[in-house]
């Protein structure tokens, strides 16, 4: 298997969670697809970059999904989804991507 970059893993998850809970409307299987991206997004970013830049990386995705929320009610579902996803996956290429 290609090694897919971290940046777009960690998107995919944040982008593929929320689609997840809102088509098959059950939150908790959304919120499986999102903790099994972060997961191997983490392993990678670890792999590639050192604990140090998974663990910063990491809460970034967790705060990402909470931040998603609230900006939610200001510009909408989606784009909420969106604006989070690309701060993570630029975030992500940033610190572990780029490098490689």
């Amino acid at each position: 298997m290609a090694d897919v970059p971290t940046s777009v893993v960690a998107a995919t998850g944040l982008l593929g969670g929320y689609s997840v809970a809102r088509w098959t409307k059950k939150r908790p299987l959304g919120g499986v697809a999102l903790a099994a991206a972060g997961s191997v997004a983490a392993r990678g970013s670890q792999q590639k970059a050192g604990n140090a830049t998974a663990a910063a990386l990491s809460g970034a995705y967790v705060a990402a999904f909470a931040g998603a929320h609230p900006l939610a009610k200001k510009i909408g579902a989606w784009p909420s989804v969106f604006a989070v996803a690309g701060g993570v996956a630029l975030a992500s290429w940033v610190a572990v991507d780029r490098r490689a």
